[in-house]
């Protein structure tokens, strides 16, 4: 809030930011709603406002809501106050010397005196004003002082006719009459904003708008409708959200303003910030009460429901993140990119089905240094001149983000961020089946590689999926395996796979991007996890020193069970030359990498949108000595397909040509030299992903696909095979599958 609740009704107040200045304007405790359409006196109240402030680039209108009208707006308005400017001080029209020249005129001062002042807040009025008294004073018997006035009136319309805001309104002026404002509702629509936030919506949907797409998010005690629209000329689709914030009553805007001025005086200790969801449950319940007293004592009644939602509104306003929570919480969208300078560029977003899209909401600068604020205390890390980039996470609720931040000097027009949404459950291979990431064939051989106990680095582009790929691996892994997860940002699903009994320790550790900290080294920690016992190691992202220790670990042969990691990279040549060349390590140490499974979003034609595709997994082999690339040490196990959208098996593993299955093979007794068992496991494992998805479409039960069913069904798949290897010697697929199908449905129908 701008205004304290005491300011003078009417006062004035300007700040600038960023390159705009923006003038406020106080209508607390004003008999009226403000309203540039609505109202003359509002309208005059402006332009004279903008006639002492000429560079104003945007106005905002305070009262329990804030109605901000931007520069496109309020151009038009500076138009006309130069216009009234020049009048008086160009022109003078109303000085003595001006008026002496119609002195047989006795009529004339107080009509210019009305016609100026009507400029200032009907301008539609005044040239209406105009060309009836030109015309009438043209009938009239012809004078010297009169034809004067005329042509003085006539050079007042010129001008008038000259701005914007009558020039696209000639056309239907003339319908109107002195005094009807309904010709500037369609020229001044102010985005409506509570007073507890300075973040803009766009409530207005855009003419000939074409709706695409409409659903509802969920978001605890609202439901928040979400359209898609097609705007023309614009090549991205329009993300257009209604949040709560902007659709509820006075009243509760008033509550909602008087909660936020006690609230906002305690200042949250940095410690605090350490537990998120404790703080949010001790504000939540603060904000609850808090309201609960408010509304008595303003005897302003709130249901249950309305208590809490507003309680949830308000600690979301004060120490969580605003409407970018609100964002979050739609887990169509993957990507939330704020650019700078913020205040003048909408939020984009990402979204799962429609490509990258504009949202209608226009984030403030309060409102994203307030974030800068946050992320530095629940961080424990810098954002500064000296520190511009900040790399965190967020969590609130089941929701989780990945929050990346840069300032000056590294963005010199201010503070941008970009979040990426991790999905409230784990991605799982089934997940991925059915939404062509991969086929089942892959699905059954990541299933095998991983119960192989292979070094496994999962490549791609930012925004391919790797980190969700390798979340699904983790999935595989035996839930009773100890497994380790070093990570600098978490994102990685440890949380809920804790929730599903997997036996899991996370460690977190330094960013590369900061030179000193408190956290711990990644190759320090890469070194205790060592020191932690047998346990299968997974590295959220190879990108720095951690990388030599990793592949020294992986060399002394440390690590017995699944070693996996995330990297950048398009192909696996470029996983070599990012892993050898820019960050050190030696040649003969990269040979410790088994598999590399390499994703990369593929564009559509129309270039306007992108899928997400597993677009090969190779193997890495031992025999080469300086380049895999010359010497064929990298032979691919599966190969994109672009024309068929599919991947396929190549000759060489379809031979059994792979020497990292053949190795696995060889420590398991009936597989070694038995290629056939071997291939047969493979296609069961991929047999039981696609009955998985073709029973949850079948049944209409999506919750099969998800990460609890499918942490029951990689266990009952291990059973069988248990019981079936003990009866015939191998966990043959005409055994297996058909006990595990009838466990499948009878489970399916208990659900």
């Amino acid at each position: 809030m701008v205004f304290k609740l005491n300011s003078p009704v009417y006062s004035t107040e300007l700040q600038r930011k960023e390159g705009e200045t923006i003038l406020y304007i106080n209508y607390l405790g004003a008999p009226i709603i403000p309203s540039i359409a609505d109202s003359a006196e509002v309208m005059g109240r402006v332009i004279d406002a903008l006639i002492d402030n000429p560079e104003v680039s945007r106005v905002i209108l305070v009262q329990q809501r804030n109605y901000n009208y931007p520069f496109e707006q309020i151009s038009i308005l500076l138009e006309i106050a130069q216009l009234y400017t020049y009048l008086l001080k160009q022109e003078r029209i109303l000085s003595p010397e001006k008026l002496s020249l119609f002195s047989g005129l006795d009529f004339v001062p107080a009509e210019l005196s009305y016609l100026v002042s009507l400029l200032r807040q009907d301008p539609a009025s005044c040239y209406l004003e105009l060309s009836k008294r030109i015309a009438v004073y043209k009938k009239n018997p012809q004078s010297t002082h009169v034809n004067s006035y005329v042509s003085m009136l006539i050079r007042f319309r010129e001008l008038l006719v000259k701005t914007k805001l009558i020039s696209s309104s000639l056309e239907v002026i003339d319908t109107y009459a002195v005094g009807d404002r309904k010709v500037y509702y369609s020229i001044f629509r102010p985005d409506i904003l509570p007073n507890f936030t300075f973040t803009r919506l766009v409530a207005q949907i855009p003419e000939n708008a074409e709706l695409i797409d409409q659903y509802q998010v969920k978001s605890g005690f609202e439901d928040v409708p979400v359209m898609i629209l097609k705007t023309e000329g614009d090549s991205k689709y329009l993300y257009h959200i209604m949040p709560p914030e902007y659709s509820l009553s006075e009243e509760h805007h008033y509550l909602l303003n008087l909660g936020k001025n006690v609230l906002i005086e305690y200042q949250p200790k940095s410690e605090e910030f350490v537990d998120s969801e404790k703080v949010r449950s001790l504000f939540f319940n603060v904000a609850r009460d808090l309201l609960s007293e408010l509304s008595q004592n303003k005897r302003i009644p709130l249901n249950y429901r309305e208590l809490n939602a507003l309680a949830k509104i308000l600690v979301r306003q004060t120490i969580g993140f605003g409407l970018v929570e609100v964002l979050l919480f739609d887990d169509n969208l993957q990507d939330v990119f704020i650019n700078s300078p913020v205040g003048q560029n909408y939020i984009f977003v990402r979204h799962a089905k429609h490509g990258d899209c504009v949202t209608n909401i226009l984030p403030s600068y309060e409102d994203a240094d307030s974030w800068a604020s946050k992320l530095r205390l629940q961080s424990g890390r810098p954002l500064d001149e000296a520190n511009p980039i900040l790399d965190t996470d967020i969590f609130f609720g089941n929701i989780r983000a990945r929050v990346a931040a840069i300032q000056r000097p590294l963005s010199p027009t201010g503070i941008a961020y970009a979040l990426r949404r991790h999905r409230e459950d784990p991605w799982t291979l089934p997940l991925f089946v059915n939404n062509k990431m991969i086929n089942s064939f892959t699905a059954g051989l990541m299933s095998f590689l991983i119960d192989g106990n292979r070094t496994m680095l999962i490549a791609g582009t930012r925004s391919s999926g790797k980190t969700s790929l390798l979340g699904s691996v983790m999935l595989e892994v035996i839930p009773s395996v100890r497994t380790l997860v070093i990570e600098d940002t978490l994102e990685l699903p440890v949380d809920s796979l804790r929730k599903l009994g997997y036996n899991i320790q996370r460690m977190k550790v330094r960013s590369a991007l900061l030179e000193s900290t408190t956290e711990v080294e990644a190759a320090e920690g890469i070194r205790a996890s060592l020191r932690l016992g047998d346990s299968a190691l997974i590295v959220g992202e190879v990108r720095s020193s951690e990388a030599k220790a990793l592949y020294e670990a992986m060399r002394v042969g440390a690590l017995a069970n699944l070693v996996a990691g995330t990297i950048h990279g398009a192909n696996p040549y470029g996983v070599f030359d990012r892993v050898v060349n820019d960050l050190v390590v030696p040649v003969t140490s990269f040979k410790a990498t088994d598999i590399i499974a390499v994703a990369n979003p593929i564009r559509t034609p129309d270039g306007l949108h992108y899928k997400k595709r597993v677009t090969q997994i190779a193997e890495v082999r031992k025999h080469w000595t300086k380049d895999p690339a010359d010497e064929k040490g990298f032979v691919d196990l599966v190969k994109y397909n672009v024309e068929k959208d599919e991947l396929e098996p190549t000759d060489d593993l379809m031979n059994g040509d792979s020497e990292i299955i053949k190795e696995i093979a060889g420590n398991v007794k009936g597989w070694a030299g038995n290629w056939d068992a071997v291939w047969d496991n493979i296609i069961l494992r991929g047999k039981i992903k696609q009955e998985i998805v073709d029973i949850s479409k079948k049944m209409q039960m999506p919750s099969i696909m998800e990460s609890k069913f499918n942490a029951l069904s990689n266990d009952m798949f291990h059973r069988i095979s248990e019981k079936v290897t003990r009866e015939v010697g191998l966990p043959v697929s005409e055994r297996v599958f058909p006990e595990w199908r009838s466990w499948l449905m009878n489970t399916v129908k208990k659900i």
